[in-house]
């Protein structure tokens, strides 16, 4: 497979070909006949999932640097350049967002009859969007990328969302909107620096990052500006007031992809962009302890809420904060398996909560309802809902030999050592998982079926089997055998850790920031 990837040229024309085609495919899908619509979204979508598959053997885990790349001229008076290319961090979240969107078109099939046409092409849109926040090495093209990526998802959510979809679209454009303006700013005054002392223009991200000593003076407001952004996007406590209301009021695919990719761009920009440029000021004892502080309110917060909702699908919803805390534990322990765990907990929250959300829909769609006190006894009348329900909940729930229990107990292995009492206080957030997962499974699943309303449920069809049961495979695999992911993440996992070493190797003060003995 990797002669023949080679034979083609493979690494030099990857990359752009899965940003183009599914613009392509979104320009094809408003001209095909509507009877069409639906395959085309799917064809476009499983085209580019097998393109991206070649990326998986072609690249190299044991090379640091950028792979995959293209760097082309685009507005070269101003330093603009149209940079792309890869790594271990963003190469699985490529794979992630491409596995993803087919089920989530496909998922959508019997349940979105009005305006298909503009619906699919905004899916095929955000899919571009998504990738090229990614892939972006330019810091221009990465701001255009992460606001174009905006726009679809607040049309999926205002159009075909629930009853008050209009208020949680426009929460989700404000929150996301205003740290992105702050951010812009923040890419302006780095390049403007930058110039001032070089004689150089650019927004090229290696190249900034080589003057990354140049924003030292700016660089506390310089990282208040990026980081604000990320967490909005993460989201961090207490910045994770849009996250509820737009998971509930998305329809299926959009929660799907909201929960699966585009909170992971979060962490991703934190390990990208904000650690990597200001490290002295990422790990300073101050930044530290309210990093981890945060982490670790929205690892209990998020479980605690999650316990007491009446709706399912806002109880998957808050429970993503709660994961996520986890993940931004792991990104400030500096330490390799604590950044590997955090990783791997954006790949799994993706499969598991992803999952959780494909099942809700499904369940909504036969009774369009998602309160809880309207089921109970659906194992009787739905096995086969009630048998992948249940795994995808152990998934979420991190029960060794699924795909959770890796990602966790990696973060909680690196981080003791650095922070042993906020670690300690993160473990609770396991069991709160367990309470919360393991009584909405019995609540929905289990007892009397007293409701005459679920007694003539249907199971799941062949076509949402199809959509769920690679999801459940992967939280399989992952959970069993981890290693090749691991592998190919671990070199640029490191290299993230040698860029933050100026950070990490600061006196660090306070409880929470403890060196290891």
């Amino acid at each position: 497979m990797t002669e023949f990837l080679a034979s083609i040229g493979y690494e030099r024309w990857v990359v752009s070909a899965l940003l183009i085609l599914p613009l392509v495919g979104a320009l094809g899908v408003m001209l095909v006949p509507a009877r069409r619509l639906r395959e085309a979204a799917l064809a476009v979508s499983l085209v580019e999932f097998v393109l991206s598959l070649g990326l998986w053997w072609a690249y190299d885990p044991s090379n640091a640097a950028m792979q995959f790349t293209q760097n082309l001229p685009w507005l070269p008076d101003w330093g603009i350049m149209y940079r792309v290319g890869l790594d271990g961090i963003s190469l699985l979240l490529v794979l992630l967002t491409t596995a993803l969107t087919p089920l989530a078109i496909l998922s959508s099939w019997e349940y979105i009859h009005e305006r298909q046409r503009p619906y699919y092409a905004l899916l095929l849109l955000l899919l571009s969007g998504m990738l090229g926040v990614f892939v972006a090495l330019d810091l221009f093209v990465f701001y255009v990328f992460w606001e174009v990526m905006l726009i679809p998802m607040y049309f999926i959510i205002g159009i075909w969302g629930g009853t008050e979809r209009l208020y949680a679209a426009i929460k989700f454009f404000v929150y996301t909107f205003f740290g992105s303006l702050l951010m812009l700013v923040a890419i302006l005054v780095m390049v403007w620096q930058g110039a001032h002392a070089t004689g150089t223009v650019t927004f090229g991200y290696e190249d900034l990052l080589a003057h990354a000593p140049i924003f030292r003076t700016s660089g506390p407001w310089l990282f208040a500006a990026f980081a604000l952004a990320f967490a909005i996007k993460v989201p961090v406590f207490p910045f994770h007031t849009w996250l509820p209301d737009a998971h509930v009021q998305a329809p299926t695919a959009g929660s799907v992809l909201l929960a699966g990719v585009l909170l992971k761009m979060g962490t991703y920009g934190f390990l990208r962009f904000a650690i990597p440029f200001f490290p002295t000021v990422a790990f300073s004892p101050f930044v530290t302890s309210l990093a981890v502080t945060l982490a670790v309110t929205g690892v209990i917060y998020g479980a605690l809420v999650s316990m007491v909702q009446p709706d399912l699908k806002k109880l998957v919803a808050y429970s993503s904060v709660s994961h996520l805390g986890f993940a931004m534990l792991g990104i400030w322990s500096g330490t390799i398996q604590g950044v590997q765990g955090a990783l791997m907990i954006g790949l799994n929250h993706g499969l598991s909560t992803g999952g959780l959300f494909l099942l809700i829909g499904m369940i909504y769609e036969r009774r369009h309802t998602r309160l809880i006190s309207d089921f109970g006894g659906l194992a009787r009348v739905m096995p086969h809902f009630a048998i992948l329900f249940t795994i995808t909940a152990l998934a979420s729930i991190a029960v060794p030999g699924l795909n959770g229990f890796v990602g966790e107990f990696l973060v909680l292995l690196g981080s003791f050592g650095r922070h042993p009492w906020a670690t300690g206080l993160a473990t609770t957030g396991v069991i709160f998982a367990a309470a919360y997962l393991l009584w909405a499974v019995q609540r929905v699943l289990l007892g009397p079926l007293d409701n005459p309303a679920n007694a003539g449920l249907k199971d799941l069809s062949a076509r949402e089997l199809c959509v769920i049961l690679p999801l459940v495979a992967g939280m399989v695999w992952i959970g069993v055998y981890p290693r090749p992911i691991l592998d190919r993440m671990e070199v640029s996992a490191q290299h993230y850790l040698d860029l933050a070493r100026p950070g990490l190797d600061q006196p660090a003060t306070g409880r929470l920031a403890q060196e290891p003995r």
